[in-house]
């Protein structure tokens, strides 16, 4: 009995050392934490009220796409300040509206002079990659315009309560060769099911007025495909009335606006439009129409600016061109026709997500691609 009893303050005193081993871990962590975001508001401080307005304006516009920290920027600096750095992005074009004139479609013929860049693609789909100085994006280009149009997450008409789709979901749904997603939805910055459910502007589909409430925040533009098959870019969101005047088909509202007959945005070009995932649609002279997508948030590839995919635009021939929702939105599908990724008639990821991200976003609505006749 001596010996039992002697045990036992034993027993405690192990389970006594365990416990304040565990609590000083614990506190250890939290003082960590504790004083990593103090250096972190130490450091944004410095850059928001320094000398530098550059830097400034670049960290203004890196957080104001993440819904998670577009809050941060008016903390430092206020509203009305942010209001004048995201205006900054906003320069006039000569026209306001792309002309429909600039556009001839050739869907039967090759573009590079004795050179068909179809040859090896007959699906009708190129993909290439694009490596800049701070990502990797990703280029598909789709030979018919005809084929693109806007995919509904929803076609019975969008609520709060009916949560978006995943584009994964979508592509399958819809029987699509190729996605992107497109336009602005509802996001309040939490894990509600109702992110992602509803548009933010207008947005036609198959000839139908599907939304018109509300506006893209921090973006103003247009995007969308008229009856003759000929991308129509607007710097401005446009009503229902004037789209309807424009016979348009299938688009929505964001930007802002890249290219517009060949002119650029040099507001949004000189601006420090921050790293950032991003998506654009453009279309070439000849018709075709150009998806890019690039990667950011992840280690290789911080991501692009608004001059990068306006960069990458030119190069590949856009005589129109307008962003697209970027970050944790941007996602880019294929359906593997040929097996170039892996078993054909796959759908393929052709972007990377974000580190934080395991699938896609929900959302109300995308930019798909018709299967070839």
């Amino acid at each position: 009995m001596k010996n039992n009893s002697q045990s036992e303050p034993k027993k405690k005193k192990k389970g006594s050392l365990a416990g304040r081993i565990i609590r000083r871990f614990f506190l250890l962590l939290f003082t960590t934490i504790f004083l990593l975001l103090i250096a972190l508001v130490l450091a944004a401080n410095m850059i928001f009220t320094g000398p530098s307005e550059a830097a400034r304006d670049l960290l203004t516009m890196t957080l104001l796409e993440p819904s998670a920290t577009k809050w941060i920027p008016a903390l430092f600096i206020g509203e009305d300040t942010v209001a004048q750095i995201k205006n900054g992005v906003n320069a006039g074009f000569t026209d306001s509206v792309s002309d429909t004139s600039q556009v001839v479609i050739q869907k039967n013929t090759a573009v590079s002079t004795g050179v068909d860049e179809w040859a090896d693609y007959p699906d009708g789909i190129r993909i290439e990659e694009y490596a800049g100085k701070t990502f990797n994006a990703h280029i598909m280009i789709v030979r018919d315009p005809s084929r693109v149009y806007m995919g509904l997450s929803t076609y019975e008409g969008f609520s709060r309560n009916i949560p978006g789709k995943r584009l994964n979901q979508a592509i399958e749904d819809e029987g699509a060769s190729a996605a992107i997603n497109a336009g602005a939805f509802f996001d309040n910055g939490t894990s509600s099911p109702e992110v992602g459910s509803t548009p933010e502007g207008l947005v036609m589909s198959k000839g139908n007025t599907a939304w018109t409430t509300g506006s893209p925040p921090n973006a103003s533009g247009f995007a969308g495909f008229n009856t003759d098959d000929i991308l129509v870019v607007s710097q401005d969101n446009l009503s229902e009335s004037k789209a309807k005047e424009l016979n348009i088909r299938d688009g929505c509202c964001f930007g802002p606006a890249l290219i517009i007959n060949g002119e650029i945005n040099m507001g949004a070009y000189n601006s420090a439009s921050g790293w950032n995932p991003r998506t654009a649609i453009g279309q070439r002279a000849d018709g075709a129409v150009i998806f890019v997508c690039a990667d950011g948030r992840q280690p290789g590839s911080m991501g692009a600016t608004y001059a990068d995919i306006i960069d990458i635009m030119q190069e590949y021939g856009a005589v129109n061109a307008c962003n697209m929702d970027g970050g944790s939105s941007s996602v880019m599908m294929y359906r593997d026709t040929e097996g170039r990724y892996g078993d054909p008639g796959q759908v393929q990821m052709i972007n990377s997500y974000s580190l934080l991200q395991s699938e896609p976003r929900r959302m109300p609505n995308f930019w798909m691609v018709r299967p070839q006749e």
